[in-house]
């Protein structure tokens, strides 16, 4: 059975469908999300081994008729299935073991198994061996030979007898004729080199095409629904872009593709996560999530084009009021208030940047030099001259620009002071979130100290996007989200961060200045 009843009074059930970027898990989903977490608990050994090591489930309230209920499902496949009782099926199964996809597959794995295979044989290692080796013996004879007329030159008289002269123009040629030798025989090594390099790169070639054209076949599959039956394919609804690896794999696309198939109407969703973290993306056991912007916003758009969705938060008009601390003819120092935005965003709502034209309008240049999250509070440096821009940005990128931030973690905290190096990079499937890459991530540098209460100062001694919440948050770091992190904790009323100190040094005096103003939590 994959309709399972809610017993639960639906008269307080919203008019609008909750918004699934930006929710708060109402009753009703709660409810839902208790039953699959008991369903997990009591799964056979194979589906809750795998369940442990990490895997996002959601759960979909609809409407049957005039019953009330929800579907589940997971991410993915779960041990190797998208077919597990209880659990909506994926949009599009390709994984039977004789499909088109598989067959493809196996035949791919094939040719990755034949590069490796030839990367890694003796015969290309000892070819590229021989070809260095006669390359530094080349060097090596022709090094030897230069001191040599180098020696027999130094030794000559000024005055040259005609056999000194012969002598000399047999060397200059003996030179020649042994750097032509030596060049064909590094030639001849590197012609077996490249020979063997040329198959390699030949099947790179089959395999990319191979692989581009089995994704098109897959995601031309995957053919989405909404409302009203409408159907479109991944490669339409993302074009004239690529859809990312694993697009309508997620919980979302699938609890809403059954229903759909079904023409039952969705009312509520939520997503959680059970089990361990992964190394890189910060994930916590039981935490609800928000769908990812890079794999489910295109899909979701389309599935719910119809669909009355509650309105997102940064959507909503709001009228918010910038504090002005300190203002010249060249800087101002304001402190911006926890949901404005730095500059100004898609919808057009109020930022830092258009408050502060609104006042200096006779400000030239970019105006802002830093940026704080929206929903960050705390005090922000702008430039009103170019010159004054330019001087700050030079600060800011030589490092002595001093910022302090005060936090208030999700729960007490043992960890009294110390630096966390945790390197950063956005996740391209879920921007603006970012993921800890020991390998291509940007340095990030953090210095903490606790200040009690579960407050902790935090020193940002690099400025990567959502550092302080991501070396919070992270296992490797303080692995305490900081209380109102959506992103990598639980929601709250607002986000405990605040930039309370700011030190600079002044663009036009010289004069090293300080600002602070204490966080309102």
């Amino acid at each position: 059975m994959i309709f399972h009843p809610l017993r639960l009074p639906v008269t307080a059930l919203p008019a609008r469908m909750n918004n699934p970027f930006c929710y708060e898990p109402d009753v009703f989903c709660r409810a839902a999300v208790d039953e699959v977490k008991r369903w997990i608990t009591e799964a056979p050994p194979e589906f809750k081994a795998e369940a442990d090591q990490g895997k996002m489930f959601g759960v979909l309230i609809v409407r049957r008729k005039h019953d009330i209920g929800f579907v589940a499902g997971y991410s993915g496949q779960l041990n190797g299935r998208s077919d597990w009782p209880g659990f909506v099926p994926a949009v599009f199964d390709y994984l039977q073991p004789d499909g088109y996809f598989k067959r493809h597959e196996a035949a791919i794995t094939a040719l990755n198994k034949r590069i490796e295979a030839l990367e890694q044989s003796k015969d290309l290692a000892t070819a590229r061996r021989e070809w260095e080796d006669a390359t530094h013996e080349a060097e090596r004879q022709l090094a030897a030979f230069k001191i040599e007329i180098k020696r027999e030159k130094e030794g000559r008289p000024k005055e040259l007898t005609p056999e000194m002269i012969r002598r000399s123009q047999f060397l200059k040629a003996e030179l020649h004729r042994m750097k032509q030798r030596l060049a064909l025989q590094i030639v001849d090594r590197k012609t077996v080199v490249d020979k063997m390099e040329a198959e390699i790169i030949t099947l790179k070639a089959q395999r990319r095409q191979q692989s581009d054209a089995l994704q098109r076949w897959l995601f031309g599959h995957f053919v989405m629904l909404d409302s009203h039956g409408n159907q479109k394919d991944l490669l339409r609804i993302f074009a004239p872009f690529t859809p990312p690896a694993g697009s309508g794999e997620c919980c979302e696309p699938k609890l809403l593709q059954y229903a759909f198939s079904q023409g039952w109407q969705p009312l509520r969703m939520a997503m959680f996560w059970w089990g361990a973290s992964p190394r890189d993306e910060i994930r916590h056991h039981l935490h609800f999530y928000p769908a990812c912007n890079g794999k489910c916003k295109p899909i979701l758009k389309w599935m719910l084009n119809d669909i009355a969705i509650e309105e997102h938060p940064l959507e909503a008009e709001t009228k918010q009021e910038l504090e002005w601390i300190y203002e010249d003819n060249d800087i101002a120092v304001v402190c911006k208030p926890a949901g404005m935005l730095s500059v100004p965003g898609k919808n057009g709502r109020e930022s830092v940047l258009s408050l502060v034209r609104e006042r200096h309008p006779e400000a030239t240049g970019p105006v802002i030099v830093h940026r704080l999250d929206m929903a960050t509070s705390g005090l922000l440096v702008v430039a009103l001259r170019m010159e004054s821009y330019l001087n700050l940005q030079r600060q800011f990128k030589e490092h002595s620009v001093e910022k302090r931030y005060i936090a208030q973690l999700e729960r007490p905290i043992e960890a009294n002071e110390g630096r966390i190096n945790l390197a950063l990079r956005p996740d391209p499937c879920d921007r603006p979130r970012q993921v800890v890459d020991t390998l291509h991530g940007k340095t990030a540098v953090t210095v903490y100290q606790h200040e009690g209460n579960g407050r902790m100062i935090l020193r940002p001694l690099t400025g990567r996007t959502h550092q302080l919440r991501v070396h919070c948050a992270h296992p490797d770091g303080l692995n305490d989200p900081i209380k109102g992190d959506e992103l990598y904790g639980t929601k709250a009323d607002r986000l405990y961060l605040h930039a309370e100190a700011l030190s600079f040094t002044h663009p036009t005096t010289g004069k090293r200045m300080t600002f602070e103003r204490e966080a309102a939590f």
